[in-house]
């Protein structure tokens, strides 16, 4: 018996469909039960709470290695147990532990720094996997293929593709935003304006700042931003939309849009002077946008008479 059919022992449950043709950050999506190997059951996939099923992506150096050899080694649609000697699986509490949170909230999560010392006083917050953690044992993995895909068959996130590749998603990125702000899909639209931000971003971390690369993919970032800002003034993210149009200003100061959204933003806040100050700023900058800007000057005082009356009725009602 050779060394690999000592440290990991495949009994198939289930026989698969089609073989997989495993390359290069090949998607694999799956099910996972964990077993000890008296059969206590340490996690199970579908009740975790994760919803879809788990994938990982071969040679990008998932955590627990094995997981991708064993996977590897079975067909589409297949189940199959796998019994693993412990030396490979002393991550696996680790790989646990982040499953087991991925549905909850920061809040909810338990946090635990991975330090020695921290470990041998408490653990990673679970106590079957503290006792792993402590008494590494042979582990039971039943695994499930459901979906395979290839490369050119999903789109890859930002921190899968080489600069090439960013270079050409962004402006698709942008174009699909558009698409979805034109079906008045704001949430949507901002996710994708994001992504396409976050890359940019990532390729001005390679540049120095201000050099012409650089310059150029700021520019590129800009309207994006700007049309990010606008998604989030209409689903009422006021503070949002006043960071962002604040940080295209810092590059681009006579930017109108930017000074108008802010505008809105400033009133939807309730900051009325800076709102103010905004206003006329674009009246400067444009003056064919009199006519608009005055029309929201003269809602901005509607808006304080109101807050005036509402005050004094409080202020009355406090010594009534």
């Amino acid at each position: 018996m050779n060394k690999e059919q000592d440290y990991i022992v495949k009994k198939t449950l289930h026989a698969g469909t089609a073989p997989i043709s495993c390359n290069d950050s090949t998607k694999i999506y799956f099910h996972f039960i964990t077993k000890l190997s008296d059969g206590t059951i340490i996690d199970d996939s579908r009740k975790m709470g994760i919803g879809d099923p788990i994938h990982i992506i071969l040679g990008k150096k998932f955590k627990l290695e094995v997981w991708e050899a064993i996977l590897q080694k079975m067909a589409l649609h297949e189940v199959s147990q796998f019994t693993v000697n412990k030396s490979l699986v002393l991550e696996y509490p680790f790989v646990s532990k982040t499953f087991r949170e991925l549905h909850k909230s920061p809040e909810e999560r338990k946090h635990t720094h991975m330090c020695a010392m921290t470990l041998q006083s408490e653990g990673v917050g679970y106590d079957d996997l503290n006792s792993l953690l402590r008494d590494p044992q042979d582990l039971l993995f039943i695994m499930e293929i459901v979906k395979v895909e290839q490369p050119h068959e999903y789109e890859k996130d930002s921190w899968q593709m080489n600069e090439s590749e960013q270079v050409e998603m962004i402006p698709k990125l942008r174009s699909q935003g558009n698409e979805e702000y034109g079906k008045k899909n704001y949430v949507k639209a901002a996710e994708l304006y994001a992504k396409a931000i976050g890359m940019l971003e990532q390729l001005m971390l390679k540049e120095k700042p201000h050099d012409t690369e650089w310059t150029k993919f700021n520019e590129q970032k800009l309207p994006i931003l700007l049309n990010y800002a606008q998604c989030k003034l209409n689903i009422e993210d006021f503070y949002a939309v006043i960071t962002h149009c604040s940080d295209v200003l810092k590059y681009d100061s006579n930017n109108v849009k930017a000074y108008f959204r802010r505008a809105k933003a400033h009133i939807g806040a309730w900051n009325p002077k800076e709102a103010k100050e905004d206003l006329e700023k674009v009246m400067d900058l444009d003056k064919s946008l009199t006519p608009l800007v005055k029309k929201e000057l003269l809602r901005l005082e509607d808006l304080q008479k109101v807050k005036d009356f509402q005050d004094r009725a409080k202020l009355k009602n406090l010594f009534a």
